[in-house]
């Protein structure tokens, strides 16, 4: 029974942890995706800047000639409009181009802090639902009493349902083998060894191919194969030739204990 629970703990676990695995993908995924966009524009900002310099003096001079009152009159009224000027002009695109922000440890640390601690909290939960019912037993013993003979109960009923299906399976692999074979199999088999490993008969139990060590049943008409181990575990007994009724129901299960319901 405790096996049982275990691995329904387990499986239990590995449901939640495959329901967390989308949104870590999604967080993969965006986080990439930042990533790509800040490396793109930040290199469409450095590759596409450009500078303008622009120069450009301007002198305006007139230059009368002469000594008479005349010239210096003019030289003094027109000398006024004599300027000269100089500019200067930088201009670039940086306005027009982007300004990417790359996101810091910090921003990866708390976008990720929370798919972590609910990661986290799918492989102790199993350790808060224990300690839910431990909480339970103690005020409600009774209670407690009844629900764990309900699982061994259903414990015992799975196992011995599980036990005439791997019976019945066991059955259906033999007859399989007693089969006639095609001759092209027969043929391919003579003909090419490198073949020979998937051609060959194979453990009614565990499906891995014959060996000169494995074990076959001496009962006429039967001649299932068995690896060594597996004949182990059959207690050395032959299901496809022995009668159901001889067979116990403990030679297939996982335990020795006798397959009686509590009550």
């Amino acid at each position: 029974m405790g096996c049982g629970l275990l691995g329904a703990k387990t499986g239990l676990k590995v449901r939640e942890l495959l329901e967390t695995l989308p949104i870590l993908l999604l967080l993969v995924v965006l986080c990439g995706l930042d990533w790509a966009l800040y490396s793109i524009f930040d290199t469409i900002r450095h590759h596409s800047f450009l500078q303008y310099s622009f120069r450009s003096s301007h002198k305006l001079e007139v230059k009368v000639g002469g000594d008479s009152m005349l010239a210096r009159l003019l030289r003094k009224t027109i000398g006024a409009l004599n300027t000269s000027s100089e500019t200067v002009m930088e201009s670039n695109n940086m306005p027009c181009l982007p300004q990417p922000v790359g996101l810091d440890a910090r921003a990866y640390w708390r976008a990720a802090l929370p798919i972590g601690l609910l990661v986290c909290l799918c492989l102790l939960q199993a350790f808060g639902y224990r300690l839910r019912r431990v909480i339970a037993a103690f005020y409600f013993p009774k209670r407690e009493k009844k629900r764990i003979l309900f699982l061994y109960n259903d414990l015992l009923r799975k196992r011995a349902a599980f036990t005439k299906l791997r019976r019945a399976a066991i059955l259906r692999r033999a007859r399989q083998q007693k089969a006639p074979r095609h001759p092209l199999v027969d043929i391919l088999h003579r003909g090419c060894p490198l073949l020979r490993r998937w051609l060959r008969r194979r453990c009614v139990v565990c499906q891995a191919p014959k060996t000169p060590e494995s074990y076959v049943c001496p009962t006429l008409d039967c001649e299932a194969v068995y690896c060594w181990s597996c004949w182990d575990d059959m207690r050395q007994r032959c299901p496809v030739c022995t009668p159901r009724e001889e067979l116990s129901s403990s030679a297939f299960s996982d335990s020795n204990d006798d397959t009686a319901y509590a009550g």
